[in-house]
């Protein structure tokens, strides 16, 4: 905020009422007051004589820091310069502010009080809708007075007083008012602080046309249990109806506001959206709420992050995560300058950002010739298995479908398991004896886990996994393992079918397998058994069924796979 500048409606000022605006910059204010009579008749005055409301932040120590023409809302101070503050505190800063009519703020003026966390907010409304003559000039006069703050009560956000007379309010003492207001904000946050590592999280969706009711509930959930995962704490979800995203915001401005208040009241330290966005679009977001802003990728590399185990896995994990990054550096630079204070500070903040930008495009490259090396390996792996005529199935599924848990299961491998989304992402190969349907005699097949799929896998994933994925494509055929227990199980084998028939190599032939039927009713079970009647039933964790898959598996290999 820059001394002595005016911000908001300045068409049509002179010079001598920008200067009287200007001259607002030296008034000092006592602390304990929230205004004082002469300060207040005196905005009073210049916005009679502009006909136009006027606003001034003042901070606890009586400075004026920011003037401005318009309302509340129009003289906001951005997000990005307001002080560092916590949901147990306010920011430090008052408004006081004209209004041309004789009627208390309305939710607009409110909202803007409390998306800038204002200690207080005063309202000075002017007799006579704005002005009256005197003496042939014009002169202003405070007809009545509002007061409103924050509460810390999740069913109120803010109160407003009564109208009240000049003197009652400048009567008020202010460092009373703030610090029983925050020491009531500190009970609350405590209070509601269950763990302070875990991000409290806002969670968005949006409803577009190309979506079902159903589609969009069932990603929501997919999301929070993401959110989750990562380690995060869903306080709130908003939803929001439009035919197609709004290309700036993703939401409308209106929303955005409502987001930014809802963060600020339930004292949100991350914004989760449940679909991608595209870098100016976080920009723009954060810009106006003020907190970091994140996407469902973001979500999902950041389990992947936390849950690769193997050097490989972390490899890709890396190669994915810089992909990602790399077109959202755009304009960090103006981030980086405004840190050196403005004019001469802009080339170092561009020359760094350019030098950021060169170093993750040579370690992408490093990162991709090591994924290329990891390919190669695999397959020279998968090529000793062919030459000692060992077929091999890849199980696959959506995440959390319970792959691990079978293979451990059919073959004692000990893999991570847990009721989480992307358990385990490195790949676990082991053998298993099963029975040929001919001859009867006893053969080894090789059974691979796989990275889990979801509903719209980022591309910069399927790109990064290519070495994991290969083993669906290479595989001699695939076990596609459901998770019956799942309400949009039917949605989810959709998905994973979606993903098979992308891949640039056509897997081979693929037994499905519904898992957890200890979970399910009996209608559920009857319904999938007619919908699929080639498909096998069991349940990996409480080994019911397990002999059958393995009867199913070997005539899966005997008849499809052998020649």
């Amino acid at each position: 905020m820059s001394i002595e500048t005016i911000y908001g409606q300045l068409q049509g000022l002179k010079p001598n009422q920008l200067k009287q605006l200007q001259r607002l910059y030296h008034q000092r204010l006592p602390g304990d007051c929230l205004a004082t009579p002469e300060f207040a008749q005196r905005l009073a005055a210049i916005s009679t004589e502009i006909s136009q409301p006027v606003c001034a932040y003042i901070n606890r120590r009586g400075q004026v820091i920011r003037v401005g023409v318009g309302t509340v809302r129009q003289t906001q101070i951005p997000p990005s310069e307001l002080p560092r503050y916590g949901a147990e505190r306010l920011s430090g800063i008052r408004c006081i502010a004209t209004q041309l009519k004789l009627e208390a703020p309305n939710e607009s003026t409110l909202t803007a009080m409390a998306l800038q966390r204002l200690d207080a907010l005063v309202i000075l409304t002017l007799s006579g809708g704005g002005f009256e003559r005197r003496g042939g000039g014009a002169s202003g006069y405070v007809k009545e007075t509002y007061l409103a703050h924050l509460v810390p009560h999740p069913e109120a956000t803010w109160t407003v007083s009564p109208p009240l007379s000049l003197e009652t309010l400048t009567q008020q003492n202010f460092l009373e008012l703030t610090e029983s207001l925050e020491e009531e904000f500190r009970r609350e946050f405590v209070a509601q602080q269950v763990d302070v590592d875990r991000d409290r999280v806002l969670l968005v969706g949006l409803m577009t046309d190309r979506a079902s009711a159903q589609r969009f509930q069932d990603g929501l959930v997919e999301v929070s249990r993401l959110v989750e995962t990562a380690g995060g704490e869903v306080l709130q979800v908003l939803r929001q109806k439009r035919s197609s995203p709004h290309p700036q915001t993703v939401v409308g401005e209106g929303k955005v506001q409502e987001i930014a208040l809802a963060a600020q009241t339930i004292g949100a330290t991350l914004i989760v959206f449940d679909r991608d966005l595209s870098p100016a679009q976080v920009r723009n977001l954060e810009l106006q709420i003020g907190i970091r802003v994140v996407d469902r990728t973001e979500v999902i590399l950041d389990i992947f992050a936390q849950r690769a185990q193997s050097g490989a896995g972390k490899l890709q994990v890396e190669l994915a995560q810089l992909e990602y990054m790399l077109p959202r550096l755009a304009g960090r630079g103006r981030a980086m300058s405004r840190l050196g204070g403005g004019i001469g500070t802009r080339g170092p903040g561009e020359t760094k950002l350019e030098t950021e930008r060169r170093a993750i495009q040579r370690r992408i490259t490093r990162l991709q010739q090591e994924v290329n090396q990891l390919q190669a390996h695999r397959s020279r792996l998968r090529q000793q298995r062919q030459h000692q005529d060992v077929p091999s199935i890849a199980i696959v599924g959506y995440t959390n479908a319970g792959k691990s848990t079978l293979l451990n299961a059919l073959t004692h491998a000990e893999v991570y398991t847990a009721d989480q989304l992307f358990a385990t992402l490195d790949p676990t190969t082991r053998r298993l004896a099963i029975t040929d349907p001919k001859t009867q005699a006893q053969m080894a097949i090789v059974m691979t886990d796989t990275v889990g799929f979801i509903h719209d896998l980022p591309p910069s994933l399927v790109d990064a996994f290519r070495a994991t994925l290969e083993e669906v494509t290479e595989a001699d055929a695939l076990l596609h393992v459901v998770d019956l227990s799942h309400p949009a199980w039917q949605s989810q084998i959709r998905a994973v079918m979606k993903i098979l028939t992308e891949m640039p190599i056509t897997p081979g032939p693929a037994l499905l397998a519904f898992n957890k039927i200890d979970q399910v009713d009996s209608d559920t079970l009857a319904f999938a058994q007619e919908e699929f009647p080639q498909a096998v039933f069991f349940s990996a964790s409480e080994r019911l069924g397990l002999e059958t898959l393995r009867q199913r598996l070997a005539h899966l290999v005997y008849y499809a796979v052998l020649p």
